[in-house]
């Protein structure tokens, strides 16, 4: 069985974004903020866009907001208005959330006090106050509670390559289990948790065994208690990026699928660039990609069902890199 990796074979992701990323001219100076990364994905990804502040009624342009400690919390201020905009911003983003359709992630603009994930300033006072630390925006950090096993990422973020892999890992890997989830039955997840076994290895191998067992479902549970309980396991297991020893564990595994077939030479040259992966020398990429091409001169059905060699499309994986250490 070869495996299609064109982009007709991946699922949507269904992402919330910040309108001002590239969909609407609403940021406080009426600016809009083209993103690559967000351009990349439109081909890709089912987009919800939203921007807390307009859907506020705060209008592009607009004085700008800023959180201010006051008594021990960050509050969102308007210093130009004196209008004090928490518990509206704080409604909105219930309203917002609770409305949604499931959802994948969400990709929100960095340094926002209403959008930012962790570093929005905090200031000590409304005007001609310093910073006095960082934190997430109002709506930023109800998305994170509402949330907290869902991918949150920013576009700042995504600049570093490590994160962005693991980010468009995440999503697409989750829009697969939504489409199986939907289906309804019970042999389409076990077919999703044969595909992404070795995707789990790579990240977190006593969750895939916990999977295994989930999915085995020797007490004859019914389907949707038994997927409920996978859709929490999968998400958990997907949380934190991999780390470099576990993935060369998966792409050793899989060498020793197609070893037979290969000459001195060419296990040399693979070992060589799993020691340059392992030393970060070389990304992710570059030894999945000399598999991929084995795969497909080999034609080995199992490794070629695995998601873990093609988990998003491939126009994705050329993006540019900040050089950043992932944070």
């Amino acid at each position: 069985m070869k495996r299609d990796f064109s982009a007709g074979a991946f699922p949507r992701p269904r992402l919330v974004v910040s309108r001002c990323l590239g969909f609407d001219a609403c940021r406080y100076d009426g600016s809009i903020i083209p993103d690559p990364f967000v351009a990349a994905l439109r081909e890709f990804v089912e987009f919800i866009p939203v921007c807390p502040e307009v859907e506020l009624g705060l209008g592009a342009p607009r004085p700008p907001v800023r959180l201010v400690r006051v008594g021990g919390e960050a509050r969102l201020l308007q210093p130009a208005t004196g209008r004090d905009l928490t518990e509206a911003m704080r409604a909105f983003a219930a309203s917002f959330l609770d409305g949604l359709p499931p959802v994948d992630g969400f990709l929100l603009k960095n340094r926002s006090p209403s959008c930012g994930i962790k570093d929005a300033k905090v200031y000590a006072a409304p005007e001609k106050a310093p910073a006095v630390g960082t934190g997430p925006g109002l709506f930023g950090g109800a998305v994170q509670a509402r949330f907290p096993d869902l991918p949150v990422e920013d576009e700042g973020r995504l600049t570093n390559r490590a994160i962005r892999e693991h980010f468009f890992t995440v999503i697409f890997a989750l829009a697969r289990l939504r489409e199986t989830v939907d289906s309804g039955q019970m042999g389409a997840l076990v077919d999703f948790h044969a595909r992404n076994k070795f995707l789990l290895l790579a990240y977190n191998q006593a969750r895939m065994r916990e999977l295994g067992r989930i999915v085995a479902n020797l007490q004859r549970r019914p389907v949707r208690e038994v997927m409920a309980e996978y859709v929490a396991g999968f998400r958990a297991a997907l949380a934190r990026p991999p780390r470099r020893p576990a993935v060369v564990n998966v792409l050793m595994h899989a060498l020793g699928y197609i070893s037979e077939g290969l000459n001195p030479a060419e296990k040399g040259y693979f070992l060589d660039l799993l020691a340059a992966y392992r030393e970060g020398r070389q990304p992710l990429s570059t030894p999945i990609g000399v598999l991929r091409a084995w795969l497909l001169r080999f034609g080995e059905p199992y490794l070629s069902a695995q998601t873990f060699f093609s988990p998003f499309p491939e126009a994705l994986v050329s993006l540019r890199d900040s050089g950043r250490e992932e944070r």
